[in-house]
């Protein structure tokens, strides 16, 4: 490791898709700065998001802990009132301050509705509050129209918010260089999170006619839970066809590519003021999206790898981070990060003993030996429980072949990946399955006790879930 303590820079995007970055090399999506970083990375193709929403996921990410474990069920400004991250609960910024790291905050927050992330160790905080001030004073008379399903935005790149976030960055980021302290500088975009408004050359960027359909697109709800179909309605896309999503999906597309501009910047910066060579840089996303895949809006009520899955890549140049590695092991990209972060930086976290991640350094280090599968994670867990629509509590488990989903109180579904990566034949009902669905239920109940999670803290639960005490669907 270097002999200075490293910089820490961690970039977030809300809302974005694993697929929808270049150097995925699946959907047509340009973004030239990341896939730049990737190949100084050492990329996770298999991230996944614990809890694909975004109050939960960020405040699980600084907790270290799932967020049932705080009782951060869904967004505090949602649906019925929930418990939240406090100042008084652990969180890895207020260590890495506490071990001398000065540090900075902009953008999106979502962790606490009282107390703002100076409460929680970071030095400084720039809110989309102060960009909202900003572009009203600046562009008092700009409206839009369009509502969740987005438009083109008529202000200024420059002045745009992820451009104005970008500048905000630098200036930070100048500042705690320049200040003899290793620091720790958190950027959390709030894009492509609909509604998606693309600005300057990135309005355009896309046309409709040209954005395939999603894997996922042909969805028929045949099988499926009731809630599903019921999403459409609530969104008032039921009667959307592919002609309809396009648009949206390509201001999404534009969001991204701006996005990448605006990251490229404050990476630019980076190298400019001497700093890139010593300091770790984290890239990744709360969450996904699924924009039109399955034919749905946003992320709600649903456990597909349109929103669990998510990029994530991590550089260290001075440090012996791989660059230009592919990793296909299943990783966590929030709850992993804190143990990750204190073995590369060499701190002794007071917390490491109740993390519920593992660091990923044996994959980052090239010396180190490959993990086999029996030392690393056979599958990976997910957990959903309600938002603005009403309460709805799922817990997943995803393996290479298969992906099972406990729907508590609908049908239960399951996926068998390689022949259907789209996830849109539920093979719950096929009596061929019933020994993979008994394996695939022990896997989730032995994973959430081990989380402490509350779901199955009493006798109906724990019944339905290990006796497969469910009412099937039979296809």
């Amino acid at each position: 490791m270097a002999q200075s303590p490293p910089n820490i820079l961690l970039i977030t995007a809300d809302q974005l898709r694993y697929d929808c970055v270049g150097y995925s090399r699946i959907y047509p999506v340009q973004t030239p700065n990341l896939d730049k970083l990737a190949a100084r990375s050492t990329v996770f193709h298999h991230a996944y998001s614990h809890i694909p929403v975004c109050s939960p996921a960020r405040q699980s990410m600084l907790h270290g802990r799932r967020a049932e474990t705080i009782g951060a069920l869904w967004n505090y400004n949602a649906f019925l009132p929930v418990g939240c991250l406090q100042p008084d609960q652990y969180s890895w910024s207020a260590e890495l301050a506490e071990n001398g790291y000065a540090s900075a905050f902009l953008g999106k927050w979502g962790v606490n509705p009282d107390f703002d992330p100076t409460a929680f160790g970071y030095g400084s905080y720039v809110s989309e509050s102060d960009y909202s001030a900003f572009r009203k004073s600046s562009y008092p008379d700009v409206a839009y129209s369009n509502g969740y399903f987005g438009e083109n935005n008529p202000i200024p790149l420059e002045d745009a918010e992820t451009q104005w976030f970008a500048a905000r960055a630098i200036e930070a980021m100048e500042r705690l260089q320049g200040g003899g302290s290793p620091w720790h500088m958190a950027l959390h975009f709030s894009e492509p999170h609909l509604p998606c408004r693309p600005a300057g050359p990135f309005a355009d960027m896309y046309d409709p006619n040209d954005i395939p359909e999603w894997l996922g697109f042909p969805e028929t709800f045949d099988g499926k839970p009731y809630i599903q179909r019921q999403q459409l309605l609530s969104w008032g896309v039921e009667d959307f066809a592919w002609a309809d999503w396009a648009p949206i999906v390509a201001r999404y597309y534009g969001a991204i590519s701006q996005l990448d501009d605006a990251i490229g910047r404050v990476l630019t910066a980076l190298d400019r003021i001497g700093a890139f060579d010593n300091t770790i840089v984290i890239f990744t996303a709360d969450h996904g999206d699924m924009c039109g895949s399955h034919r749905m809006m946003d992320k709600h009520y649903i456990l597909y790898d349109d929103v669990v899955r998510v990029p994530l890549m991590i550089t260290w140049p001075g440090g012996q981070i791989e660059a230009g590695a592919a990793r296909k092991e299943f990783v966590y990209n929030l709850l992993d990060l804190a143990p990750t972060l204190f073995e590369l930086t060499g701190i002794e976290s007071k917390a490491r003993a109740s993390f519920q991640g593992r660091s990923l350094v044996p994959l980052l280090i090239a010396q180190n030996a490959e993990p086999s599968s029996q030392q690393w994670r056979e599958a990976v867990f997910a957990s959903y429980n309600g938002q603005q629509f009403g309460l709805y509590t799922q817990r997943m488990v995803r393996t290479q072949e298969w992906k099972y989903i406990w729907n508590l109180t609908d049908i239960d579904e399951l996926y068998e990946l390689h022949a259907d990566p789209g996830e849109l034949t539920n093979v719950i009902g096929e009596k061929k399955h019933a020994e993979t669905v008994a394996a695939l239920r022990k896997l989730l109940f032995d994973q959430l006790s081990a989380d402490e999670d509350p779901v199955i803290a009493n006798e109906w639960t724990r019944r339905q879930l290990l006796t497969g005490a469910k009412a099937l669907h039979r296809v």
